[in-house]
């Protein structure tokens, strides 16, 4: 360094530990790793950090809503032929296939305004009805989409539907959903779903919180 050649120059051989250790910038430095140590001690001794019930329910809240906004994105850009298998399959695992019932995506062509059919019963007696929008957030659905929904409904004469999208609906085809029995899933509700029956997601870790059976000691 420059302080090492300015001090070589001056002090030669002559050069003692006693010398090294009077220079400013190594007193400096020495000072500095020792409040490091000690607000390192401090932080083990006093446990100044100790988590929270509820700062450790607010993060996971946080990786929920950040694998949200990871989900949706993943969604947006995904085949739209592969996206309506998935919201098929989501329906199933949410418990509307029924026992025995079966569920199928339609052709890609000539599907009648109908991405998705599941039977609820092995004779399709009950039957559901899906149609999925793969939309960018900017582009909302509004109550035109609900009643051409619905008119493919009249002519399958089915009397519920479910109509999925990765954007959000109006407040006109809310209301013409609620009118019509057209049940909405917007991009909020659709991921949610999604990371509660675990589709399209992975659990990565687990972490179980104890506390004390009071039971169990008054026995």
């Amino acid at each position: 360094t420059d302080i090492g050649k300015q001090v070589l120059n001056e002090y030669g051989l002559n050069i003692t530990r006693e010398l090294v250790h009077s220079q400013p910038a190594y007193i400096e430095h020495q000072n500095k790793l020792k409040n490091k140590k000690e607000i390192d001690n401090d932080i083990t001794e006093d446990q100044t950090f100790e988590l929270t019930e509820k700062q450790i329910k607010d993060w996971f809240d946080k990786q929920s809503s950040d694998l949200s906004e990871k989900l949706i994105a993943k969604l947006r850009s995904t085949d739209p032929y592969q996206f309506e298998h998935m919201m098929v399959k989501l329906l199933n695992e949410m418990g509307y296939k029924g026992t025995n019932g079966q569920s199928v995506v339609t052709q890609k062509s000539n599907d009648g305004g109908i991405d998705g059919i599941i039977n609820q019963d092995p004779l399709g007696l009950r039957t559901v009805y899906v149609q999925v929008k793969r939309y960018s957030e900017e582009n909302v659905v509004g109550s035109p989409e609900i009643n051409s929904f619905f008119g493919a409904l009249r002519r399958k004469q089915a009397d519920r539907g479910v109509f999925i999208t990765t954007s959000s609906f109006t407040s006109d085809a809310r209301e013409a959903a609620k009118q019509l029995n057209i049940a909405l899933v917007d991009g909020e509700m659709l991921t949610n779903l999604m990371i509660q029956y675990k589709v399209g997601v992975q659990v990565s870790q687990t972490y179980e919180l104890y506390d004390i059976d009071d039971d169990f000691f008054e026995e």
